[in-house]
């Protein structure tokens, strides 16, 4: 492989990486809840101190087998290091911006801020309850919604009882906001994949 293929290489993935930490408005903090920065911290943990030299230690036992070209290990490895170090600068470069808002120890307020739980209405009276969250805690099947949503910017800076407008693809909604509450958002800790990689895993 050239140098200059593996300098186009590592550009493209610079490029990715500065890709993946455009969501955040320019000027803003990184706004984060207690648990998911916890999670964010362990994953990075985990990836430097154990699953990194695990894999470091195995492209070079593989390398050490002969022909590069030839080595599903060592190429397999090498191109499963480079997504490691990929998260790795993703996940320093998310925590070193966190800014850490718990709800739970915030001020009683009817007003919508990050972390916020909102209890609202539509139009037809189905109501629905979301959790305002940072960007890398969404889950939308938990009603986790990021602060930068459509959903939660409708939310934001309004108040129990108010009405507001939601703009989506199908045209304008009407939510009326039934209930604002802070308090603990629980998010499943950082859990290490199972099915880790090894020499010549089928």
């Amino acid at each position: 492989m050239s140098k200059a293929f593996t300098k186009e290489s590592e550009a493209a993935e610079d490029l990715e990486d500065a890709d993946e930490a455009m969501p955040i408005p320019e000027g803003s903090k990184n706004y984060m809840t207690p648990h998911g920065w916890r999670r964010m911290r362990d994953e990075l943990s985990h990836l430097v101190k154990v699953e990194r030299p695990e894999v470091t230690g195995i492209v070079s036992w593989a390398a050490s087998n002969g022909d590069r070209s030839e080595n599903g290990d060592y190429q397999y490895g090498k191109k499963r290091l480079r997504e490691i170090d990929r998260r790795i600068r993703y996940l320093t470069k998310r925590l070193e911006n966190a800014e850490v808002v718990d709800p739970a120890t915030r001020e009683e307020s009817d007003q919508v801020f990050f972390a916020a739980t909102v209890l609202y209405a539509n139009a037809a009276g189905e109501e629905t309850t979301v959790r305002i969250v940072g960007l890398d805690e969404t889950d939308l099947g938990q009603g986790y919604v990021s602060w930068i949503s459509p959903v939660a910017r409708a939310l934001i800076k309004a108040r129990d009882g108010d009405t507001v407008t939601l703009a989506t693809p199908g045209g304008r909604e009407v939510l009326d906001i039934l209930e604002v509450r802070y308090e603990e958002i629980p998010m499943a800790p950082f859990t290490p994949p199972a099915n880790g990689w090894a020499p010549n895993a089928k």
